[in-house]
């Protein structure tokens, strides 16, 4: 090479160096992800050489400044067919109220469970001599993984208390165990996958006396198609299949927060609850 043409050349790559460029690539291909960092291939230079382009030349990424990947989609929920005979398998299978709780954790059949922050189970004494259950979990039992904690669960403590019972002597549950988003209303589908686990539930609590709470609940667990005001405050029997359960609808305490006037039908419903209790 020419001393002409090696000055060019220096100057060529001092340029390089002051432009910020410390890598230079060969003819030939190099993984620099493989292994160590490769030395990196210096190209004869010339003056004709033309400068590469700085997205060639800049300094390669390491594997820890590598994009991370996207997590793999989730899977699908199941058909709503398949994840009913799926609960009605499960719920089946707890012997205990505590391996009905942890079959629910792990159950994935559910949408709802998929939007809600946690489960809400139960709340109150499992040996109590009256089961209530209401529809649905809202905002506030989906915060504290409890039943009933919110405003209306506020008035059905006081409705307990007026006829001598707290969360000591009574259990309280849940058709649904998870918060539908925003409080809507659950699907028949979400409600028909939910409801093997509740009547397990009912069945392993076996009380005297099932209170539903709610037009919902009274038409899921004791089959009544007529409004809650044509059936609160009517008796009939409750089967879990070993044994029948004196069973009674009345209003659910949300509705009687929106009409306070209706609250003297429901102290009729738990002045016979009371009474059914002391009999």
């Amino acid at each position: 090479m020419t001393p002409d043409r090696t000055k060019a050349a220096r100057d060529l790559l001092a340029f390089y160096l002051e432009a910020g460029v410390d890598a230079l690539l060969g003819e030939q291909p190099v993984d620099r992800f493989a292994g160590g960092e490769p030395a990196a291939t210096v190209a004869p230079a010339s003056a004709e050489a033309p400068a590469p382009p700085p997205s060639i030349a800049a300094k390669p990424r390491t594997l820890a400044e590598r994009p991370a990947a996207p997590p793999p989609p989730s899977a699908p929920p199941p058909s709503p067919e398949v994840a009913i005979m799926d609960a009605r398998a499960q719920a089946r299978s707890a012997a205990t109220l505590d391996e009905l709780r942890r079959i629910l954790d792990g159950f994935e059949g559910c949408e709802l469970k998929r939007h809600a922050k946690q489960l809400v189970f139960a709340d109150g004494n499992p040996q109590a001599r009256v089961m209530f259950v209401g529809e649905a979990p809202g905002r506030d039992e989906d915060q504290e993984g409890l039943p009933f904690v919110g405003r209306s669960g506020k008035l059905l403590d006081l409705m307990l208390e007026a006829i001598g019972l707290d969360r000591t002597t009574a259990y309280i549950a849940n058709v649904i165990p998870w918060r539908p988003p925003g409080n809507r209303t659950p699907t028949p589908q979400e409600t028909q996958i939910c409801l093997p686990f509740i009547r397990r539930h009912i069945e392993l609590v076996d009380p005297e006396v099932l209170v539903c709470l709610g037009g919902p609940s009274s038409q899921t667990l004791l089959g009544f198609t007529d409004g809650i005001m044509r059936t609160r405050g009517r008796w009939l029997a409750y089967d879990t299949g070993r044994r029948e359960i004196r069973a009674i609808a009345t209003l659910h305490p949300a509705y009687l927060l929106r009409q306070p006037l209706h609250k003297r039908l429901a102290w009729r419903d738990f002045l016979a609850v009371k009474k059914a209790l002391n009999a």
